[in-house]
């Protein structure tokens, strides 16, 4: 099948890739002329022969937006864009009206899979029309991974990366547990090698998985993490998480707490600890640690003017 990719990144360019490896003509545009084959998207288009599908794989929101307004100006009735970005399932619904309007079909799918793609495949999550699905799925049988599973078609317009954007938030939640786990038992002085501990698990545990199989490769590269910051960016799909599932009711404790843990770990000198901490001072007496160059006070400062403290709560 001939089909167009823009955006040839790591992800895009290694789909390209694999595609080309399972027999499909793809033709690829990025602003990066030496990844690209075409010098622009009228380019690409006139490459491709009716009715035509293309894959947009570029930063979801401004640069998404932007790359599906001029496509819907330079494709034809009968076309099909596929949004295979991050993108939030409200601007799918959007997109695919606005590209109806103009007869070219929209399908929405959320992938997974990450730099490992290209050889594992990948796992891929549809939202669209049963037909514009059925002639995507050549396309679709190269990029999932062999066997059964790896890929669905979840439902209408924005499906696709509604259960993209849950999977991540599920994610959030398991790398979250993994991550205190580990500084849980780096802190204890009872279990002596963590790295090993995390490694046994892979087998024969129920929490064995690929995302343990990872978090032990990156205990083999550094044993304690000594070369690394503790801050983690988030990609926006935890937060629309948590914001769909305010819009229906529905309690994510887990996923939630794990998207605010990545926003406390930005914060060199939280703000709110900062409250917590002369909070538990005054009703407490609780002792705090000041800032460099300043006097600490509280229950175990020499000389601090406070009531001693009565351990009720704090």
């Amino acid at each position: 099948m001939q089909i167009g990719m823009i955006g040839l990144g790591k992800m895009g360019g290694n789909m390209a890739e694999r595609l080309r490896r399972g027999g499909h003509e793809v033709v690829g545009y990025d602003r990066d002329p030496q990844l690209s084959d075409v010098s622009s998207l009228q380019e690409l288009v006139d490459r491709l022969q009716a009715p035509r599908a293309v894959w947009v794989m570029v930063p979801a929101g401004a640069p998404t937006q932007s790359t599906i307004d001029e496509l819907g100006k330079l494709l034809s009735a009968g076309d099909i864009v596929v949004d295979g970005g991050n993108s939030h399932y409200v601007d799918d619904q959007r997109h695919g009206e606005e590209l109806a309007a103009r007869g070219i079909g929209f399908v929405d799918c959320g992938v997974s899979g990450g730099v490992w793609g290209l050889e594992n495949g990948y796992a891929l999550m549809v939202g669209g029309s049963q037909d514009d699905v059925r002639r995507l799925m050549p396309v679709f049988e190269t990029l999932k991974p062999a066997g059964e599973d790896g890929f669905v078609h979840a439902g209408r317009i924005g499906a696709g990366h509604f259960a993209k954007m849950v999977h991540n938030g599920i994610e959030y939640g398991m790398m979250q547990a993994f991550a205190e786990g580990w500084e849980l038992l780096e802190a204890s002085d009872v279990v002596t090698d963590v790295a090993d501990s995390f490694r046994s698990w892979r087998q024969g545990t129920v929490i064995r998985s690929w995302l343990l199989d990872l978090l032990v490769r990156a205990l083999d590269e550094d044993e304690h993490l000594a070369g690394l910051r503790g801050y983690a960016q988030d990609s926006g799909e935890g937060r629309w998480t948590v914001q769909a599932a305010v819009e229906h009711a529905v309690p994510l404790p887990v996923i939630t707490a794990a998207l605010y843990a990545r926003f406390a770990s930005r914060q060199d000198d939280s703000p709110a600890m900062k409250m917590v901490a002369a909070l538990r001072n005054q009703f407490g007496g609780h002792a705090v640690t000041a800032k460099e160059g300043e006097v600490a006070k509280g229950a175990d400062a020499p000389g601090a003017d406070v009531v001693p403290p009565v351990e009720v709560e704090g």
